[in-house]
């Protein structure tokens, strides 16, 4: 017989169920891999520095390769990586890709969310005009157009976007850098994972891509663990460790 009392416990454990793998009383759940996702001017061979930290800790690892081409593309790409992952997963995304780790973020089995300076709008942001609140980052200076397509100008790349790694291997990046759909980055998401899961970020405080108070006031908005790098944009190759145990830290690995 269903009474009153073993009812409202059934709604209370459906409520809980809802939640998904989430932070439970401020507990940071053990995850089992971490999907990695590059964002603008880049390919996922940007974090090969970072894998190996995490592998080594004993997570599988996957890098998504963005299609860089519309959003719906970029989620379905992210969205057909998750569906792979047995157990919870950490959902990391750097600089453009913080939009597609937001809008995609919900999924049951995404336990936390990282953005290595990131983009993080909210459902429904122009993100164009939250930006514009902020200097103008160099960065935006040495964009090249041609035929609906963006990229940046080697200049650009070396000095503003890369400009705390060797020469020779920020020359090897421009040569690989992906060319960007004009529309993708005046698209806007459709929801907000960071309000409903649990986030860190990561703040690149001499960044000529994205302004660093920018960043700081999207880590601040969605309330994140935050660490600051004295880091160009490219965190991930500048400071691979570092970035590398903030993600183990969002994965339950370590403290």
């Amino acid at each position: 017989m269903l009474t009153r009392r073993s009812f409202n416990t059934l709604l209370s454990a459906a409520a809980l169920a809802s939640l998904g793998p989430k932070v439970i009383e401020g507990q940071t759940l053990k995850a089992s891999n971490v999907v990695l996702v590059h964002g603008l001017y880049a390919d996922a061979s940007c974090w090969i520095d970072v894998i190996p930290y995490l592998q080594n800790a004993g997570l599988n690892v996957t890098a998504v390769q963005n299609p860089l081409t519309s959003l719906a593309d970029a989620a379905a790409a992210t969205r057909r990586i998750l569906a792979l992952q047995k157990g919870l997963t950490v959902l990391v995304g750097h600089s453009f890709a913080g939009t597609i780790i937001s809008e995609t973020g919900n999924d049951p089995n995404v336990s936390a969310l990282v953005y290595v300076a990131a983009r993080a709008p909210d459902a429904g942001e122009d993100f164009a005009a939250l930006a514009a609140k902020f200097p103008k980052p160099p960065a935006s200076a040495g964009v090249v157009r041609a035929d609906g397509f963006f990229w940046l100008g080697e200049e650009a790349f070396l000095k503003d976007f890369a400009g705390d790694l060797a020469p020779a291997r920020a020359r090897a990046l421009f040569a690989v850098q992906g060319q960007v759909a004009s529309a993708l980055v005046t698209e806007r998401t459709t929801t907000a994972a960071w309000r409903s899961k649990p986030s860190w970020y990561q703040v690149s405080t001499l960044d000529r891509t994205i302004n660093p108070d920018l960043e700081r006031f999207l880590a601040k908005r969605m309330k994140a663990t935050t660490i600051e790098l004295d880091s160009s944009h490219l965190s991930l190759l500048s400071h691979p460790r570092e970035v590398s145990d903030l993600i183990l830290q969002a994965a339950g690995r370590q403290g």
